[in-house]
This record gives C-alpha cells, structure tokens and sequence, in this order.
C-alpha cells in the first residue's frame, strides 16, 4: 500500500508562509498544554473508576495519565484532517510533511515524543534553532521532515 502526496498539504516555497511561526509556535504550545491538562481531569476520574473495577490495578495509570493523554491529544489532532492542533488552528499554523503527504497518527505521536527528548537535553537551544534554520524549523522537524507553517 503506497501513500499518495497530497498537494494540499505539501510545503510551499513562499517564505511569508513562515513568517512569525516560531512566536506563534510558542503561544500554540501553551493553548495546547492548557488543554492536556483540563482533559487530564477526565481521563483521572476515568482511571479511578478502572482502578476500582481492576481492584487496584488501574490505579497504576495515574504516573503516566499526563502523557498517554498528551501523545493522544497530539496524535488525534496532528493526524487529523485539519493537520493542526486547537491550540496551532488558533494561531493560525498547520503542520506538514515535506514529502507532501499527510501526518498520519504515529507521525505525530513520533513529533511529540521527539519535542519531548530533545527539550529535555537542549532546553533553551530547541527554540534557538528555529531562528537560523530555513523556515524556522525546529530541530525535531528536521528530523522528521516536517514543517509548520502559517494558514492565514
């Protein structure tokens, strides 16, 4: 089964599609967390109940909630049709392949467990990145050959 590119979301060459990405990256980041953290009151309640049902063993999810529900919530929206997380469509930013086609669940989920590592040893540097490296991307997106870019 080989996957077609889709030229809707292929990169586009014009450099005001990168323009401003990387601040509104940052404010994306935040909206987004913001919400993983409001669904992590959900997914709690949900776990304490298993936890009861499993006598016990449910119980064991909560020092992984944060993340199981953060790789989630990025692999449903990243993947999803829109190609963009609320937290990204509210800054006007779509994420994109460089091969043209389309982010797939796993793709995202990768994305988001590469930010994770890479944060954590580069802290300060994974930003600086993105303000020398061509359309602001950021050591991860290289990586993975992605890139985010502006929708309005």
């Amino acid at each position: 089964m080989s996957i077609e590119p889709n030229p809707t979301f292929a990169a586009p060459e014009d450099w005001r599609a990168y323009s401003g990405v990387l601040s509104r990256r940052i404010f994306a980041f935040l909206i987004d967390y913001l919400i993983v953290l409001l669904l992590c009151i959900p997914a709690a309640v949900i776990v304490f109940f298993l936890g009861i049902i499993t006598l016990g063993l449910g119980f064991a999810l909560y020092p992984a909630l944060f993340v199981i529900v953060a790789l989630l919530y990025f692999g449903m929206t990243l993947g999803g049709p829109n190609q963009a997380s609320p937290g990204m469509r509210a800054m006007g930013l779509a994420m994109a392949r460089i091969d043209g086609r389309r982010m797939d669940f796993l793709t995202a989920m990768v994305h988001t467990v590469l930010f994770w590592l890479i944060n954590s040893v580069l802290t300060p540097l994974i930003l600086l990145a993105g303000l020398f490296i061509e359309r602001s991307r950021l050591v991860h997106d290289l990586l993975l050959g992605t890139v985010v870019m502006r929708t309005n």
